[in-house]
């Protein structure tokens, strides 16, 4: 048996892989493995398993989602811990980057057979690696694995179910304390004000005071509302508690690093150790210490929903069922405002890490937002052609490009993206190439711009899913709706959305705030928010004046017949227009565009992209005079219908699978046409818009033809477009629907049930899953940070808000 096959069925004996994990299947390869590790997550967890409590797992980032920063924080707490625990020597161990970039996984394997043949590991009764019988040599096999590693598209989730989260453990423990004694925390408060500094048992106790007040009165109106018949007005008790129990948040995010300073303070005075246990024989007879009792607070107002969901199942009266869905909403909204507000603690910890790393920053990152990848590029610049070695840390409105040296960073240039934009650019990829995939990144003015390459075409694909999600942060959808001007915001206090009154969740950037009427609002709420009562009394009038100056300058430039030009080469503002003579115009090949400025002996000329509406410079070498084709036969094509209404296309479509779609000619403007597609179990219709030649969706983009704007969008989702239609254009109508019913692959995903998205949610990075109300989500994983559900929509897989959806949702019931 291959040394990474034995290394595999160590790693399920010690409770670290799943028995079923896809590495075990028949035809799995040594990079599955490789993959599986790489983040160094289980390997923190092998050493638990191995020695309990060797590392503390709030030490390590348990979801990196393969940030290279993260990542290698794991891997190094890995190998020292190897070290100061187990006895390896340095020469047994791997370098952190043999892991990450797989650069000698054969060393990995190496250390972990030496791990497995430690006392501590032999003393848990598995059977270590290699045995003297059975060992075939596979260094080749390792070879031109860091090739094939940063292909995997998604990394394993379900690999994270092995991994125990400290804060889950003794969860039993947890409901038996919730039903002890209430006076069990003066039994350590008050005696150890006297041992104790008060500036220590402010850090120990943070505002439990405040938290006994609260619950004093809590408890009061419990009793009274219970004692009243059925308990009708139960339900208002908890609504009206609702925004006093937000306390919990300062509570719950210090709990955490007052254990800590609780340790500390106890390991470094024998006299504080011997008072807290005579505490604790005094509280609960020397059952449950100090520690534990820090924690029943958090546990205690994180199950008020659970509670409250029980009631409603077991609750048949219609008005009192549905007085206690307000309730259980309103729990479950404090609930996740309360796991946000830990979580926001956690990236604060991690941007901190960041900002330690980062050596000529003098600015603080927390203000730029959170982070959302990070890792090695290449990249050139308008002032520097040749290709630099950089290391970058992209977050919400910035952009950091770095040089690596060792484990600390130097910053080199620092881009605020809120003037910037990406264009992909698809022309040098080559698979078999690395270091060939690459986009751009362009200020708005073409001053500056930058080229940024990756090593595979699927962590270029990554990096452009970060950065449109970074910058539709900066620029949501609505963010001017109903006259407002919402901006991404951090909020001091906690604050209710104006639209649909949930809190903004968190301690940072909850949410947007308008800039005139100061409204607050989530993501997903900026166009239910009622009209900005601040902004100008002129404002629908101006957008009217602006649409209606706009139509008088295309008539004027139609009439005018200006000279038009077709683009055969592409340009993105590299290199810039000289001087100062104005904006660059981005071109692509096959544009059209109209020339404004133009001298035959001048290199720059100026015009209108007839595709995108843009006026600005460019070289004249770029484009060549345009010559009108003859008209195409759409006949030919299995998507062209001909003259249809929308009533016919619906008929068609109905019995159809999703993504199927057709193009019509509109019968009563035989000049136009129309998409109809069928998405989400409905057809939807969108309309093709043609001027001077032209055909468009939307003003962002036009094609000279039919057959290009479609062929486009079956390669370009139409989420660009419309941000609730995430889909291509997939099947031809004309071609036969494929019914085939087959069994589900081994390893194909399982999920158990399904829930109903009872609100909007809009997904703040690639990790998380956007929902529209009334969406219906397979449930993969309820095992997330507290809170957080994975699920599956639509073919995407995400993390999303379990108060957001209602469980066991069925259509059909």
């Amino acid at each position: 048996m291959e040394l990474w096959r034995q290394c595999t069925h160590w790693l399920i004996q010690c409770r670290v892989l799943p028995p079923s994990h896809r590495v075990t299947w028949d035809g799995a390869q040594v990079c599955e493995l490789a993959q599986a590790l790489r983040d160094g997550v289980l390997l923190c967890q092998l050493l638990n398993n191995l020695l309990p409590h060797a590392i503390n797992l709030r030490e390590v980032n348990l979801r990196p989602q393969m940030s290279q920063f993260l990542c290698l924080k794991n891997i190094r707490t890995f190998l020292s811990t190897c070290c100061e625990k187990f006895g390896l020597k340095r020469s047994e161990l791997f370098e952190a980057f043999d892991l990450f970039d797989v650069q000698d996984f054969g060393k990995v394997i190496y250390t972990l057979s030496a791990l497995s043949w430690t006392p501590i590991a032999q003393n848990r009764g598995i059977m270590p690696f290699p045995t003297e019988e059975e060992s075939i040599g596979d260094e080749d096999i390792y070879s031109g694995l860091s090739d094939q590693i940063d292909d995997t598209v998604e990394e394993d989730e379900d690999l994270y179910d092995c991994v125990e989260n400290e804060e889950a453990e003794g969860d039993e423990i947890y409901e038996d304390l919730m039903r002890s004694e209430p006076v069990s925390m003066p039994h350590f408060m008050k005696p150890l004000q006297r041992f104790l500094k008060p500036q220590d048992i402010e850090i120990i106790f943070i505002n439990i005071e405040d938290l006994l007040r609260v619950h004093t009165h809590f408890l009061k109106e419990m009793k009274e509302a219970l004692g009243t018949p059925g308990a009708a007005n139960l339900y208002q008790v908890f609504i009206k508690y609702k925004e006093r129990f937000l306390i919990y948040g300062r509570y719950c995010s210090q709990v955490e690093s007052a254990s800590k300073h609780l340790d500390r303070v106890a390991a470094a005075r024998e006299d504080v150790q011997m008072k807290l246990e005579e505490c604790s024989q005094r509280a609960n007879n020397g059952r449950f210490t100090l520690r534990d009792l820090l924690m029943v607070p958090m546990q205690r107002v994180l199950k008020y929903h659970l509670l409250l969901q029980e009631l409603v199942k077991h609750t048949q009266e219609a008005m009192e069922k549905e007085n206690l869905r307000l309730a259980l909403d309103a729990m479950r909204d404090l609930a996740q405002c309360v796991n946000e507000v830990k979580r926001d603690n956690e990236t604060l910890r991690q941007i901190t890490n960041f900002q330690l790393s980062i050596e000529n920053l003098d600015q603080s990152l927390a203000h730029y937002g959170r982070p959302k990848i990070d890792g090695e590029l290449k990249i050139t610049s308008v002032e520097r052609r040749s290709k630099m070695d950089r290391y970058a840390f992209l977050l919400d409105k910035a952009l950091l490009i770095c040089k690596r040296r060792g484990d600390s960073y130097d910053l080199k240039d620092f881009v605020n993206l809120h003037s910037f934009q990406i264009r992909d650019d698809s022309s040098g990829d080559r698979d078999n190439k690395k270091w060939s995939h690459m986009f751009l990144l362009i200020e708005d003015q073409g001053a500056q711009g930058y080229e940024l390459f990756f090593k595979t075409r699927e962590l270029k694909k990554k990096w452009m899913e970060q950065f449109e999600m970074a910058i539709s942060n900066i620029y949501p959808e609505n963010a001017t709706a109903n006259g407002h001007d919402f901006q991404m915001f951090s909020f001091e206090e906690t604050t209710s959305c104006k639209a649909c009154q949930m809190l903004l969740r968190g301690t940072f950037y909850q949410g947007y705030r308008c800039h005139r009427c100061r409204a607050p609002a989530h993501k997903e709420c900026l166009g239910r928010v009622p009209p900005c009562g601040r902004h100008g009394q002129d404002f629908p009038g101006t957008m009217k004046k602006d649409k209606l100056h706009r139509r008088a300058q295309d008539k004027k430039r139609n009439e005018l017949g200006l000279p038009k030009m077709e683009v055969f080469q592409e340009y993105y503002g590299l290199p810039p227009p000289p001087g100062a003579i104005g904006p660059f115009l981005r071109l692509n090949p096959g544009d059209i565009v109209e020339l404004t400025k133009a001298e035959a002996e001048q290199n720059w000329w100026e015009g209108r992209n007839t595709s995108t509406n843009e006026i600005g410079w460019f070289p004249c070498n770029r484009v060549k005079p345009y010559i009108r084709g003859p008209p195409q036969d759409l006949s030919v094509h299995l998507w062209y219908a001909g003259p249809m209404e929308r009533a016919g296309a619906e008929s068609i479509l109905a019995n159809r699978s999703d993504g199927t779609f057709l193009v019509r000619q509109r019968v009563k403007d035989a000049a136009e046409f129309a998409i109809s597609i069928k998405y989400n179990v409905e057809v939807k219709h969108i309309k093709i818009m043609t001027a001077e030649g032209l055909y468009r969706i939307t003003e962002k983009k036009a094609f000279r033809g039919l057959t290009e704007l479609v062929e486009f969008y079956q390669q370009n989702s139409l989420k660009d477009c419309f941000k609730s239609l995430d889909t291509t254009l997939q099947f031809p109508f004309k071609e036969p629907e494929k019914r085939t019913i087959s069994k589900p692959a081994v390893g194909s995903t399982k999920y158990f049930g399904t829930a109903k998205a009872r609100y909007d949610f809009c997904a703040r990075d690639r990790s998380e899953l956007s929902l529209k109300e009334g969406d219906i989500i397979k449930i993969l994983n309820k095992k997330g940070q507290q809170g957080w559900w994975r699920g599956e929509i639509y073919g995407r897989v995400g993390w999303f808000p379990a108060n957001y959806v209602e469980e066991d949702y069925s259509e059909y019931c």
